[in-house]
């Protein structure tokens, strides 16, 4: 969710455009394995890729008697040549893992390898990115999964009055896994929102004041929360992203707009922002 709401507005990054097929498949990293949809490989510039034979050529000059300082430059290119292990990339709006439910994890694999690598890319896109939450569907990956987290440097960004009118206060790093949301009263606020899978705009939607999730923590232990406001927002945001479903398919009509105009007027019959 791209909950942050600041009114620096351009502060996230404009997506990477890929080609797509919709196959179920796994990536492969240097140390993870997520199931993810298959798309092809998106290359930035600035890679370093050696020539054919370079490696050899250097060794070989090694071989044949010259100085030691031929074999440190073929270790040099080497370290340049390592692979680090990559993010994957936030998978956008009109991609089906956006739109379709995601899978719950199974109890045996809370605690694998493979889903505590998932987790902690999911965290270190979400701050990257930069963004208040998470759903694993975001990064093509079609577990029930989130994470979210809110910071007094994000809420700094927003005007007071408005951190006071959505009930936004900081708190720590949430993990749930197969999370279950219940409403708690019926009271309801209206606001603006945004998410990274549709990166560039917002539109008001109605979500209640107060939720409890209940689901599993990293560690797999049961986990409750008891959230309201804004929190209470995210986790709506990020559980929606879980039933397939995005911001914009629950959003008031009329409100859809970009960011640059986030500040003008509403349209003539749209209702006023706030708690109803």
């Amino acid at each position: 969710m791209e909950g942050i709401q600041r009114l620096t507005h351009r502060l996230f990054p404009l997506p990477i455009a890929a080609e797509k097929c919709f196959i179920k498949t796994f990536t492969k990293t240097p140390f993870r394995t997520h199931p993810v949809i298959c798309r092809k490989p998106i290359f930035t510039h600035g890679s370093i890729h050696p020539e054919p034979g370079l490696f050899t050529n250097l060794t070989t000059t090694r071989s044949h008697g010259r100085s030691s300082s031929t074999s440190a430059l073929a270790g040099w290119f080497l370290g340049m040549t390592e692979k680090k292990p990559v993010l994957p990339e936030i998978v956008r709006a009109g991609d089906p893992v956006l739109h379709e439910p995601a899978l719950e994890v199974r109890p045996e694999e809370i605690g694998s390898e493979r889903i505590q690598n998932i987790i902690d890319d999911m965290v270190q896109i979400m701050r990257k990115a930069p963004g208040v939450g998470l759903a694993a569907p975001q990064i093509g990956i079609a577990l029930k999964i989130i994470v979210l987290e809110d910071t007094k440097e994000y809420i700094s960004y927003a005007p007071k009055e408005a951190v006071k009118a959505q009930d936004r206060r900081p708190f720590d790093l949430l993990v749930i896994i197969n999370p279950k949301l219940k409403k708690k009263g019926n009271k309801t606020a209206l606001f603006f929102e945004g998410c990274l899978s549709v990166d560039g705009f917002r539109a008001v939607v109605e979500r209640y004041l107060e939720v409890e999730v209940t689901g599993f923590d990293q560690a797999g232990q049961p986990i409750k929360v008891d959230a309201s406001g804004w929190q209470a927002r995210i986790l709506q945001h990020e559980c929606d992203h879980l039933d397939g479903t995005l911001y914009v398919d629950k959003m008031v009509p009329r409100t859809f707009r970009t960011v640059e105009n986030l500040d003008l007027p509403l349209a003539n019959g749209c209702p006023k922002l706030g708690v109803q």
